[in-house]
């Protein structure tokens, strides 16, 4: 039995329905590739059209249900669902690290923040706050609550397979929605995976039976095409928000087509981050940071370090350094405990990042280490392997290149004379998601964190743009595309406000002193 028949098997997935074997598949399935072979994992077949609206119906008519069930009752099954998950960590991390190509420790952490998310929704399952507000008029009461909204539509990317559906669907569920999550065809299976795990807990608990339809529905996942199913969950009414995680690009669609509509969007797209480093900041953490926020998941992160903004006083000598470590590297199997980066996730990936390396040595970008000649030792193993690449940008010029993302570890090396200067470079892209500044000087990281500093949405102070907790709300500004997931108060997309009056009196004042007609 195989490496992959054994982990299905352990994850309670080799009978599922959906599953084909790779040689059997037709035009009606997508095959899953393992990225650090090339080799095809297994066939999933796709849902159509018609299977959409029918996840569409049956999740409307569950959430109908799901909302009375009181949010604390909510929240206990999203507990048990968080301990499920902790009892799957280890298969469902290799899982991830088999078709998402992570290193084991990522693809664990990626699981790890599943639980995480379970656990902040349990708490926040008693604390749907509303405010009372003091009204005008004697006599009278006012507060705000919060209501569900109904079925909400999610749209996950391919590098964070597990993590994004849970941030979503765990607080969607304890406020009291239900969730139909559309995962990446690049990493179907993890969608399955925890899809099962979820239906598992619905299916045994014995708090919620509705009266008609499945409790499992409350999380429901639909496999398919963009013109099939994204296109289609974009423009339905009945799912009053879409969160949507990948490219600008896409991003930009579908926020027409939701605006167009009049639903809500939650935006999670891309990032170019930079790590600006001053001459004051403790060299050894940059290259920490650095290094996993620049290689880590491959460069494959919306908060990858993109970008190094070095003041010109330190900038030979640190770089120097960091081409070292990045020698140090450890490229290879995922699953190998010594590996520190394996594939991308595709040979467009390896395509993008070729091109993006040509088209910047054709702006006058020097490389400091991998390069094409890097990309070139890889072109004949299995896989879609490449090595980490430094660019170093001309003295006083800024790449059109570097101003774009290109989803790859390619890191470019900026210098600069001053921090006003290192902050108008790291605010000079379309992108707003995640920044950092190393530095001692308490006024260089108050400058960076105030409102004349950093333009994203994440602000970091000596550590890097990568890894962030799930207790803060994650998302960025400017083409990131505005939203937040996770924690924080992002419980409050997932949810309507209605402001409610109440008169306990005998009498009828207007607002503002108005009268109207006799009294």
């Amino acid at each position: 039995m195989s490496k992959l028949s054994k982990l299905l098997e352990r994850l309670r997935l080799e009978d599922d329905a959906r599953l084909v074997a790779p040689e059997k598949a037709g035009s009606d399935c997508v095959v899953s590739d393992n990225p650090a072979t090339g080799e095809p994992l297994m066939a999933v077949r796709l849902d159509s059209a018609e299977d959409l609206e029918k996840s569409i119906q049956r999740c409307v008519a569950v959430a109908a249900q799901w909302k009375q069930l009181p949010a604390p009752q909510r929240g206990e099954i999203v507990r048990r669902i968080g301990e499920a998950f902790r009892e799957a960590k280890d298969d469902l991390g290799e899982l991830v690290s088999l078709e998402c190509g992570k290193i084991r420790a990522e693809g664990l952490g990626e699981v790890q923040e599943c639980i995480d998310i379970a656990d902040f929704s349990v708490g926040l399952s008693r604390q749907l706050y509303g405010l009372t507000m003091h009204s005008e008029r004697p006599s009278h009461r006012m507060y705000e609550q919060w209501h569900p909204l109904g079925t909400i539509g999610c749209i996950t990317a391919f590098n964070f397979p597990a993590a994004v559906w849970a941030w979503n669907a765990m607080i969607a569920g304890v406020c009291g929605n239900a969730t139909l999550w559309k995962p990446s065809l690049l990493t179907p299976l993890v969608a399955i995976a925890c899809h099962k795990i979820a239906a598992r807990v619905m299916k045994k608990q014995e708090l919620f039976k509705p009266s008609s339809g499945d409790a499992r529905d409350v999380f429901s996942l639909i496999i398919g095409t963009d013109s099939d199913v994204a296109e289609r969950m974009v423009a339905d009414r009945r799912l009053p928000l879409i969160s949507a995680t990948g490219s600008c690009r896409m991003g930009r669609r579908v926020g027409q087509v939701v605006a167009g509509r009049l639903g809500r969007t939650l935006l999670e797209l891309g990032g170019n981050n930079a790590i600006i480093v001053m001459p004051d900041a403790d060299l050894k953490l940059v290259e920490r940071a650095v290094l996993f926020g620049a290689v880590g998941t491959a460069g494959q992160r919306c908060t990858t370090t993109r970008r190094l903004i070095l003041h010109e006083s330190i900038a030979d000598k640190f770089l120097e350094q960091l081409v070292k470590h990045y020698g140090r590297v450890t490229i290879g199997d995922p699953l190998e405990k010594a590996t520190l980066m394996g594939p991308l996730i595709s040979p467009r990936s390896r395509q993008d990042m070729r091109a993006a390396i040509e088209r910047a040595q054709q702006e006058g970008c020097h490389v400091l280490c991998g390069g094409i000649p890097g990309m070139d030792r890889w072109d004949k193993t299995p896989g879609y392997f490449v090595e980490p690449t430094i660019l170093r940008a001309p003295q006083g010029k800024v790449p059109a290149v570097c101003c774009e993302e290109t989803f790859a570890p390619i890191l470019f090396a900026l210098t600069v004379k001053n921090l006003d200067e290192a902050i108008a470079l790291q605010n000079g892209v379309d992108q707003g998601l995640s920044s950092a500044i190393f530095t001692d000087s308490v006024r260089s990281a108050e400058r960076f964190l105030s409102h004349a500093g950093s333009d994203c949405g994440i602000a970091n102070v000596n550590l890097g743009t990568s890894g962030a907790e799930i207790g803060g709300a994650f998302g960025g500004e400017k083409d990131t595309g505005g939203g937040r997931e996770s924690g924080s108060d992002s419980w409050k997309q997932y949810m309507r406000r209605q402001t409610c009056t109440i008169n306990w009196g005998t009498d009828l004042p207007l607002a503002q002193g108005i009268t109207f007609g006799t009294s």
